[in-house]
């Protein structure tokens, strides 16, 4: 896979977790209440909200996309970077397959595509580098 490839996912991964973030430290309580967006709420129908777990959600993702863009600068970390989310996102993944059946259809559609994404994008930083001809 060549450097601007694994740049550009490192990116993605950075503007995703600085953004969820961003979001989860500094608004918490609406985070939890409309997570993802866009009219769906994925998060309150798992239990009831904690402030000091979501602010610590807030505070991963923000060391998270960090983590990312320094990786994205510094090609030899890339692989690094790519073992915390690939950990990260199958654990996430296997969570959140567990209770699917608290979602309609929709949702658990939804919710699968987005996080087995994060898996596969994970993964592909962990692809060797190309060599340069």
């Amino acid at each position: 896979m060549s450097p601007a490839v694994r740049r550009g996912l490192l990116v993605v991964f950075a503007v995703s977790a600085i953004g969820i973030g961003v979001w989860c430290y500094f608004a918490p309580a609406h985070w939890y209440a409309t997570f993802p967006g866009f009219g769906l709420t994925w998060l309150p129908v798992l239990g009831p909200f904690n402030e000091h777990l979501v602010a610590d959600v807030g505070a991963f993702y923000l060391g998270f996309g960090v983590l990312s863009l320094v990786a994205a600068r510094r090609p030899a970390d890339t692989v690094l970077a790519g073992w915390g989310w690939v950990v990260f996102s199958v654990l996430h993944l296997v969570y959140h397959l567990r209770h699917l059946h608290m979602y309609s259809l929709r949702d658990q559609v939804l919710n699968v595509v987005v996080l087995s994404l994060f898996v596969v994008m994970g993964a592909a930083l962990l692809v060797p580098q190309r060599k340069r001809a």
